[in-house]
């Protein structure tokens, strides 16, 4: 199953506030994403009708086993991409933040797994210093943006 860019957010959002909270609930959501509370309603009815979490009526909102595997696989790929982009590009983190939460949704997993397989190799592999990428890229050997 694929879900639209808005219902990974709602799901990832779930997943995020639930690392952090005891209970999630709609007003939770809705603050997360900068949403009003019906919209999170919404989302919250497709995402129960595709067995990803259960909510009830002002209840709590709760992911299902389907629902926590497909967030933290979102979740995943999201947090690689913000790595890659502060710790490799050295991207400040509002930036890295908002690009990551685009481009999340839309890699192939072989890109994905591509970068993942990178990461490791640069970090774990290599004398990687971002220090020297940040003299290279300062003295003019990279375009600027």
């Amino acid at each position: 199953m694929k879900l639209s860019k808005s219902m990974e957010d709602y799901l990832e959002a779930v997943f995020v506030i639930a690392k952090n909270k005891k209970v999630v609930r709609v007003k939770d959501v809705g603050a997360f994403l900068k949403v009003r509370n019906p919209s999170v309603i919404k989302a919250m009815r497709g995402l129960e009708e595709n067995g990803l979490v259960r909510h009830e009526h002002y209840g709590y909102i709760e992911l299902t086993t389907r629902g926590t595997e497909y967030a933290r696989n979102v979740y995943d790929r999201h947090v690689l991409i913000m790595n890659f982009f502060t710790r490799i590009l050295k991207v400040p983190m509002n930036i890295a933040e908002e690009d990551a939460c685009i481009i999340e949704h839309y890699l192939h997993k072989v890109t994905m797994s591509r970068l993942r397989h990178f990461m490791k190799y640069i970090v774990e592999e290599t004398d990687f210093s971002s220090d020297r990428f940040d003299r290279y890229y300062e003295e003019g050997s990279a375009e600027p943006g």
